[in-house]
C-alpha cells in the first residue's frame, strides 16, 4: 500500500526510485511496502462457514455428552453460540444431533486412516493400529457416551445420516487387508473375520472410558491416567494378538 505522501508524488508525475544497495557494506535499503508485515489472508466464504459450524458442533457436543439428546436443550447451545446461527446451518436439535455423531465418528475414522498401517509386518501393523484405538478412546471419551446414548435410542439418528456405514466400512478394510497380508506372512490364522476383529478391538477400546468410574469406585483403579492407558494400550494390543495369532 503506498503512503499519502507517495500518492500525492505519484499524482504530480513524479516516480519514486527502486530502492538501492548501500556502496559500503553491503547493506540494502528496504523499500516502504517490503518493511511492512504481509496482511494475512482473508477467509473464503467456505472457510468462514466451516469454522462458524465446528464451533456450533463443538459446543453442541459438550452438551448432548453431559445431557443426552433428551435432556440438552437449544437454549444451552445458544448460550455460547448464538440461536440465529444454531437455525441458519441446522435445522433444530435432531439435526444438530446428528452432525455432532457424524463428526465424532468421521474423525476417529481419519485417525485410523493416519496410523502407519504399511511398514513393518503385519503384525507389527495391527499392534500400533490397536494401541492407538485404545488411546484415542480414552483421550476422546466424548465419542464413547455419543455412541452409548445413541445405543439407548436404538441408532434412530445413525440411521439417518447418509453415508455413514460406508464411512466406518474403511476400518474393515483396512483390517482385510492386514488379515491377508498376516496370512500370507504366516503369523495369523486362517478364518479371522475382520469386523470381528473390529468387534473386539472396539469392546476393549471402549469399556476403559465407559466404564471408568464405576471400575475405580469399585475397585479403586484409576483408568484415565497416562500410565493406566499405555498399559491398557498394551494388554489390548496383546490379548487381540494372542486371538488372531492362535492356531488350534
Amino acid at each position: 500500500m503506498q503512503t499519502a505522501a507517495a500518492k500525492s508524488g505519484n499524482a504530480r508525475g513524479y516516480t519514486r526510485p527502486a530502492p538501492t544497495r548501500a556502496a559500503q557494506h553491503g547493506d540494502t535499503i528496504l523499500s516502504d511496502q517490503a518493511a511492512k508485515p504481509a496482511k494475512p489472508a482473508r477467509r473464503s466464504h467456505a472457510q468462514a462457514r466451516e469454522e462458524a459450524i465446528n464451533q456450533i458442533i463443538d459446543i453442541a457436543t459438550q452438551e448432548f455428552v453431559e445431557k443426552g439428546l433428551a435432556g440438552a436443550r437449544i437454549d444451552e447451545i445458544a448460550g455460547r453460540a448464538t440461536k440465529r446461527k444454531i437455525y441458519y446451518y441446522f435445522d433444530g436439535k435432531d439435526e444438530l444431533y446428528r452432525a455432532v455423531l457424524e463428526r465424532a465418528y468421521r474423525r476417529v475414522r481419519e485417525s485410523e486412516d493416519a496410523v502407519d498401517t504399511d511398514s513393518g509386518t503385519a503384525l507389527e501393523a495391527l499392534r500400533r493400529l490397536i494401541e492407538h484405538d485404545v488411546r484415542y478412546h480414552s483421550q476422546h471419551p466424548e465419542l464413547v457416551r455419543l455412541v452409548m446414548n445413541e445405543n439407548i435410542h436404538r441408532a434412530e439418528h445413525l440411521k439417518q445420516i447418509e453415508g455413514l456405514p460406508q464411512g466406518n466400512r474403511k476400518v474393515i478394510e483396512l483390517l482385510e487387508k492386514l488379515i491377508a497380508r498376516g496370512q500370507a506372512e504366516g503369523s495369523m490364522r486362517a478364518g479371522i473375520d475382520p469386523v470381528d476383529l473390529h468387534l473386539n478391538m472396539t469392546a476393549l477400546s471402549f469399556y476403559n472410558v465407559s466404564n471408568q468410574f464405576t471400575f475405580a469406585h469399585n475397585f479403586g483403579v484409576d483408568m484415565t491416567s497416562p500410565e493406566a492407558v499405555e498399559r491398557r494400550a498394551r494388554q489390548v494390543a496383546d490379548i487381540i494378538i494372542a486371538w488372531v495369532t492362535h492356531k488350534d
